[in-house]
């Protein structure tokens, strides 16, 4: 039986019975917050989307990692397993070292660097930056903010809302940037650089197969890109 969750609390803390929990429904039956989610909160008759609006608290509550980490899908990945996911998806390289191994592009890069500097930027503010967007401006945002994201280098430290003139948040938030070691501290992220990519890999599996003994390895393998 699937358990409902009904609060941002109920999220956070589901995440972190899992570990590892993707956002959306996948191939894997169970494997997904909207899944626990009960119907009337996934999207109500107002069109209210609470799962949405639970997740910018729970990203910034300390205790997980939020962005598309799930085949280029956003998920939940808690502390307790991200080194893991880190130390096989960088394969032994910081975001540096790997750029400097002719491993990521220069848009990744400057990406990269741009929202290190800052600490933390919003879509917006990022595209805006780095001459994104527009009839003249560089294309392929999505693409090197998705990979950046699977590699573990960067995820969303919350969601911004507009207000209306009473203070209100209203309609979609909006993406902010940040790196996991800017959240957590640089020993937390790493703290399984020790063990190789691939004792990793078969934690990750290992602890997967005991969650979802009707999977099989082929569709984890799949989902988590490992």
């Amino acid at each position: 039986m699937i358990r409902e969750i009904h609060s941002e609390k109920d999220m956070e803390q589901l995440v972190l019975e899992w570990g590892l929990l993707p956002f959306f429904k996948n191939e894997i039956e169970g494997f997904s917050i909207e899944e626990h989610t009960p119907p009337e909160l996934w999207y109500d008759s107002d069109g209210d989307w609470a799962p949405w609006d639970w997740k910018g608290p729970v990203a910034r509550a300390g205790t997980s990692v939020y962005g598309k980490l799930f085949w280029k899908k956003a998920g939940f990945v808690s502390m307790e397993w991200f080194p893991d996911l880190a130390n096989l998806r960088r394969d032994g390289y910081d975001f540096d070292a790997r750029f400097d191994d002719g491993l990521a592009s220069y848009k990744d890069k400057e990406l990269y660097d741009a929202v290190v500097k800052s600490g933390s930027l919003q879509t917006g503010q990022l595209k805006k930056l780095l001459g994104y967007g527009g009839k003249d401006g560089k294309k392929g945002f999505e693409t090197v903010i998705t990979r950046l994201q699977m590699q573990t280098y960067l995820s969303v430290a919350d969601f911004d809302y507009a207000t209306d003139k009473h203070g209100v948040p209203y309609g979609w938030g909006i993406a902010r940037w940040t790196t996991p070691e800017a959240v957590y501290g640089y020993d937390a992220v790493t703290a399984a650089y020790p063990r190789t990519p691939e004792a990793s890999r078969q934690r990750l599996l290992d602890h997967l197969k005991k969650r979802l003994p009707h999977a099989s390895e082929a569709q984890l393998i799949k989902l988590l890109n490992i």
